[in-house]
Formats: C-alpha cells, sequence, structure tokens
C-alpha cells in the first residue's frame, strides 16, 4: 500500500447472493483529501462505505485502510477501527428520545472514560464548529433539517476521527440549509486533516468543495479525476451524469432477460 494512500480496494468484488455489485473494483483515496463517490443508483456506492467501515466484507480482494486490511480484522481491532471514524448518515440518524447534548455525547460516552464535565465541554465545542452552539436541550424533533443534519456532523466529529464517511449528506435539504452543511464539511476536513469519502449525487454542489471525483458504474471506477478535469471531460457517462440527461451509456430500463410479452404470456400478433 502506498503511504500516500489512506484507501485502496485491490481486485475487490462483493454481491448481494447473485447479484454482483462490485467487480474486480480497484481504487484510492489519499490520505487527507476529501473524495466524492458519485454513480447512479444500484451502482455500489453505499456498499463501498460499507466495506470500509467493516460492516460488509468483499467476497474476493482486499479492503486496506491505514495499511490494514479491514477483512481480516478482529472484533475488537473492527471496534477500534470505528473508533477512529465518524460517519454521517444520509439522513443524519439522530437518536429521537436523546437531546442534543446526548446524540453529540454519544461517541464520546461509548468510546472514551472522560469525566462528565470534560464530555459536556467537548460537546459543546463541536457545537460551536457547526454554529449550534446552545441547542443542548432541545429534541430531535424541535430542530429543521438543517439544524438536524449539522448536530448529526457535530457528532460525527467528536473524537476527531482520521477517517470520515459522508452517505448522501446532501439529501432532502433547502438550497441554504445545503450551502451550509457543504461549507462545513469542506472547512472542518481542512483543519482536522482527515481523510473522507463522500456518497453523493449532488455533482454540482460536490465539485466545488471536493479534491477529487470517481465515478462507479457496473460496479467499476469507470472515470475519475479533480472536480475540473470533470468539469472538462467529454466521456459520454461523465456528461450524462452530470447533465441529468436521460439518454446515454447509463439505462433507465433494468435488464429483465425477458420480454413483457413472455411476462404477460402473449404470443403472436399480441393476443393471450
Amino acid at each position: 500500500m502506498s503511504l500516500d494512500n489512506f484507501i485502496e480496494f485491490r481486485n475487490v468484488g462483493f454481491a448481494y447472493g447473485s447479484r454482483p455489485i462490485l467487480e474486480n473494483l480497484d481504487l484510492a483515496v489519499p490520505r487527507g483529501k476529501l473524495v466524492a463517490v458519485m454513480g447512479g443508483s444500484g451502482s455500489g456506492k453505499t456498499t463501498l462505505l460499507r466495506l470500509i467501515s467493516g460492516q460488509l466484507r468483499p467476497n474476493v480482494g482486499q479492503v486496506r485502510v491505514d495499511g490494514r486490511d479491514v477483512a481480516g480484522m478482529s472484533r475488537d481491532e473492527l471496534y477500534r477501527h470505528r473508533r477512529r471514524m465518524g460517519m454521517l448518515f444520509q439522513f443524519g440518524a439522530l437518536f429521537t428520545d436523546l437531546n442534543v447534548e446526548d446524540n453529540v455525547a454519544f461517541p464520546l460516552r461509548e468510546h472514551t472514560r472522560l469525566p462528565d464535565s470534560m464530555i459536556r465541554d467537548l460537546v459543546t465545542m463541536k457545537l460551536e464548529a457547526v454554529g449550534l452552539r446552545g441547542t443542548q436541550p432541545l429534541m430531535p424533533a424541535e430542530l429543521s433539517g438543517g439544524m438536524a443534519r449539522r448536530v448529526a456532523l457535530a457528532r460525527a466529529i467528536a473524537l476527531d476521527p482520521q477517517l470520515m464517511l459522508y452517505d448522501e449528506p446532501f439529501t432532502g435539504l433547502d438550497p441554504i440549509s445545503l450551502g451550509v452543511i457543504a461549507l462545513l464539511i469542506k472547512k472542518l476536513n481542512d483543519a482536522l486533516g482527515t481523510t473522507a469519502v463522500m456518497v453523493t449525487h449532488d455533482v454540482h454542489k460536490s465539485l466545488e468543495i471536493v479534491d477529487h471525483v470517481l465515478f462507479l458504474a457496473a460496479g467499476k471506477v469507470v472515470a475519475q479525476g479533480s472536480p475540473d478535469e470533470v468539469r472538462r471531460s467529454d466521456a459520454p457517462w461523465v456528461q450524462q451524469f452530470i447533465n441529468g440527461e436521460a439518454d446515454g451509456p447509463v439505462h433507465f430500463t433494468y435488464p429483465a432477460g425477458r420480454s413483457l410479452a413472455a411476462d404477460l404470456g402473449l404470443q403472436g400478433d399480441g393476443h393471450a
């Protein structure tokens, strides 16, 4: 593994049952960089995050994080691996029965033995970092969508992780909240020197903040490059995705393998 890469996928294959998701996948995420992973639905983006975190294990190949093969980790090693990792889920995934303070404090209480007074101070600092100091007593139901996402971000960075994973962090946000979250992700990543992988469909906002982009299709990396390289790309797949075009190499229909007539029991001239 190159010392310049924090994450490496080496000839990784993964399938859900008989349905292949990733095939012979090779990719690298440079240390300290924010990398966006884009692709159509079902292309394997979220599966990629689950392999990095150790929730799934590849059928073949290796997923290496900071030089360690995740699939070869014991239960205790996986626990330590996840302690170094922060995760921002698609809709925040706050604990609805806990207030803001307890939500942000959760990973600190789970992974450390710090006294409550220090945990409270750290929670205040993390909330200050996302512009929400003073919201500690509020419940998730009292927060707007953008505020809830920022609380979830404060929780994700509570342990100053070396690795951040973002699963569709912009979903469901209004344009202002989206811009705020994007700016926070960029600033916090730069400040912490964190390596980050962000799965996203928001092409234009993502290209403003990331260092590198990977496009997945059919279980493989079909294109990659810096934001400027992606914008200048004339590759049909990239252009279709960036411009949201209906026609192109990515098909709308599922490859069923049977005709509609056969499924409906129609023959000849179309009559049953």
